[in-house]
């Protein structure tokens, strides 16, 4: 633990990547598998991945993210997108997966699955997209620690317009809508003005509250 500790010290959040550097498919692939087994309300995971390597594609972002540089000098860019509501269909999906990969049905976990579908579907779609995504946050979490750990550099944005990503990716057909992105790469140390800097957060005893 102690390793991983050094390695969230190191990471920062990259302003200048090396676009001459690629990360790794292999440690792509753990960053995302991270994220993938990361927790989610009700076990839901209502939101997807979308690994942009396509150069093309990353110019088109670009102007639509504040024309920031790590979208294209990055290797790769985790879009992360939100179901835009919650259907029955939907809740059903992982549910009945659930079902078939542990290969038995449980009274109480089908009782659940009733008062989802009795109170999910029926509330506002704007409210059920912004509680997707935050569970899209939760990974976003996830693949921050786990690049950290793969000491590979990363950025987690909002500075961005997301129906124009949505547009992109053709998003909005799929029944998502983007939430955060995180381009993935290498540190491009002698253009990063933010590398040498001091890592700075509040001291544990004014961030941590003991309630005994």
């Amino acid at each position: 633990m102690s390793d991983l500790i050094q390695k969230l010290k190191w990471r920062y959040a990259t302003k200048k990547m090396n676009p001459a550097k690629a990360v790794p498919q292999e440690k792509v692939d753990r960053i995302v598998e991270a994220a993938r087994l990361t927790a989610t309300s009700s076990g839901l995971q209502p939101y997807e991945i979308f690994v942009v390597t396509n150069p093309e594609v990353r110019e088109k972002i670009k102007p639509v993210a504040w024309n920031q540089g790590q979208v294209t000098d990055c290797s790769h860019l985790l879009v992360f997108a939100a179901w835009d509501n919650y259907t029955a269909d939907r809740i059903n999906m992982m549910f009945d997966l659930t079902n078939d990969e542990r290969g038995f049905k449980n009274e109480g976990w089908e009782n659940y699955r009733q008062m989802l579908l009795s109170s999910y579907p029926a509330r506002d779609a704007e409210v059920n997209y912004q509680h997707a995504a935050r569970q899209a946050y939760i990974g976003l979490g996830s693949a921050l620690i786990a690049a950290a750990y793969e000491e590979v550099d990363s950025t987690p944005m909002e500075g961005f317009d997301p129906k124009a990503v949505d547009e992109i990716l053709g998003l909005k057909e799929r029944g998502l809508r983007s939430v955060v992105i995180l381009p993935l790469g290498y540190r491009e140390e002698d253009k990063d003005w933010l590398v040498n800097l001091k890592k700075v957060r509040r001291p544990n005893e004014k961030f941590v509250t003991e309630v005994k």
